[in-house]
């Protein structure tokens, strides 16, 4: 009996030693979080460093402090986890970027930023899939099949969206901003879409029909969770609508968006879809339509709900990535052969490059052919910025790679840790090197962007998407909203071709006018209810 007593207590004392380190290595990585958004804001006026750079500094030098102090053991507090990555920190960052993203930009360069996104993703996994398939052999990496360098490709296409935000500024370069952010959040959402197509297809017969296969699961994917986004928004605007929660608590409205938008993103991933594309079409559906439906209060308070948790999941990624970049279990299979980890990650970054610059260049060229007015057209110039600000990898890279390569982020085999490590590699090196040129890259190629948008703001042929960011303060969603002259109707069959982005806006206006908002509300069809969105305006007016 006292044996027994003996042994229950011991046990109880591990499990409390085990909370404990819980609670210390939480305590470290909250603090580790504070220090980065404190000396980032110190540095925001910095021409090289920017908060993404700074946080994954701060991670390596965390990570050697606590590889000394454990004795060379764990350079981390957490054991990194793709779960913990594509179900917590990855949903609020993209549904925070198509909840504020500026909706009439973003789909007046939706061709472009299409192209770039899916066409140039696809064209940046071949080109790396094939080099890896032709180059990973003579260095003796291992035994890859066709799989690994299928997901190869597909890993190392996925660009940093959330770095890119930090380097370009919306206010300077708008176009580059608007090509380059909304190109990274649909590259990410392609990448991880190919990533599970490539996971969950039969690679070992390959031959025509299995190709077309492929790609009708590839389609099915991307257009399906781009269906499940739109629905779960306008489902989340017409309870709002309905029951109208802000006439007894905000509280409760603002608690039904953020869950809705959350189970969008849980609703792919359960029915095997692309959350990102899910979540991030549902936070443009919400901020176009539900937005609208709360209290004046709840508006505010959503916004910056929204934006602020985001800003923390981005921080706590760059930070962790920093942290486990000196992962000794995996540099410790490589120790034997440093060689070829370098030549593998020397390798990638050279394929990384070749593929973005395969699509970047052609597909800009073609884009311009289709462009009349110069204003309209992106010069060599900005088409080299946008080549630079893609190269960067980052948290998706790392996730799909983990997916790929290790078993609950541990791995006993040599040529796993070799792409984990080259990964690593490749992450920090374009990171810290592609972000800290990028400023500089820009003053260079386009030394007055300031003045440049003086000038375009002054001219009224400029169209909107070369003059306004893709991101803003407010959600403004037409000609009208904005104050400025409606869009012409077009008289024939020739202004659809000549100008398809007015022609196609004209007429989703009038079916948003006619049928969307009556039902599911948005500006100026909120319900009026005392306390609503629209008594301040209706008081205003009388």
């Amino acid at each position: 009996m006292d044996q027994a007593i003996s042994s229950v207590v011991r046990k109880l004392q591990m499990v409390n030693t085990s909370d404990h380190n819980s609670v210390v290595s939480i305590n470290i990585f909250v603090a580790l979080l504070c220090a980065s958004i404190v000396i980032g804001h110190l540095l925001e006026e910095s021409r090289w460093m920017n908060e993404s750079i700074t946080a994954l500094l701060i991670g390596v030098c965390a990570g050697v402090i606590i590889l000394l102090t454990t004795g060379g053991k764990s350079s981390h507090l957490f054991v990194f986890s793709e779960d913990l990555f594509f179900i917590y920190v990855l949903p609020p960052i993209i549904f925070n970027a198509g909840f504020q993203v500026k909706k009439k930009q973003f789909f007046r360069n939706f061709i472009t930023i299409m192209l770039f996104g899916a066409i140039g993703t696809l064209v940046s996994c071949t080109i790396i899939s094939l080099g890896v398939i032709q180059f990973f052999k003579k260095l003796d990496i291992g035994t890859l099949d066709i799989g690994d360098y299928l997901a190869i490709g597909a890993i190392f296409a996925a660009t940093d969206s959330v770095c890119t935000l930090q380097v370009l500024n919306q206010d300077d370069t708008p176009l580059l901003y608007s090509l380059v952010f909304g190109e990274g959040v649909v590259n990410d959402a392609t990448s991880v879409v190919l990533f599970n197509a490539i996971q969950s297809f039969d690679l070992t017969h390959i031959n025509t029909r299995s190709a077309f296969q492929f790609i009708g699961n590839f389609l099915y994917l991307f257009f399906t969770s781009t269906l499940l986004g739109v629905i779960a928004g306008l489902l989340s605007a017409y309870i709002i609508k309905k029951l109208y929660f802000g006439r007894h608590s905000t509280d409760r409205e603002v608690a039904i968006m953020v869950l809705m938008a959350y189970l969008s993103y849980m609703l792919a991933e359960l029915f095997y879809l692309s959350g990102i594309l899910t979540v991030f079409f549902c936070g443009i559906v919400m901020s176009h339509y539900t937005w609208h439906n709360v209290t004046e209060s709840s508006r505010v308070t959503t916004k910056h709900t929204f934006a602020t948790l985001s800003f923390v999941a981005e921080i706590f990624i760059f930070l962790y990535v920093g942290m486990d970049a000196l992962d000794i279990e995996k540099w410790r299979f490589v120790k034997g052969s440093p060689g070829t980890s370098v030549a593998a990650s020397a390798m990638l970054m050279g394929l990384i490059m070749a593929g973005r610059a395969a699509f970047v260049f052609p597909l800009s060229f073609l884009t311009n052919l289709a462009k009349k007015s110069p204003t309209e057209k992106i010069s060599i110039k900005q088409q080299v910025i946008i080549w630079w600000a893609g190269l960067m990898r980052g948290a998706v890279s790392m996730a799909l790679a983990y997916n790929q390569f290790t078993r609950s982020g541990h791995t006993q085999l040599r040529e796993n840790a070799i792409m984990i490590t080259s990964t690593i590699t490749v992450v920090l090196f374009s990171t810290v090197v592609f972000g800290l040129m990028t400023k500089p890259l820009i003053r260079l190629l386009l030394p007055h962007p300031k003045h440049t948008t003086n000038h375009i703001l002054s001219d009224p042929s400029t169209p909107k998407s070369l003059s306004q960011p893709l991101l803003e303060e407010g959600q403004q969603d037409s000609y009208a909203d904005l104050g400025g002259p409606t869009v012409p109707r077009p008289g024939s069959l020739r202004a659809l071709l000549t100008t398809p982005t007015h022609t196609v806006h004209y007429y989703w206006r009038k079916f948003d006018d006619a049928f969307m908002r009556p039902v599911f509300g948005g500006r100026g069809f909120a319900p009026f209810v005392p306390g609503s969105p629209t008594e301040r305006s209706v008081r205003g007016g009388q």
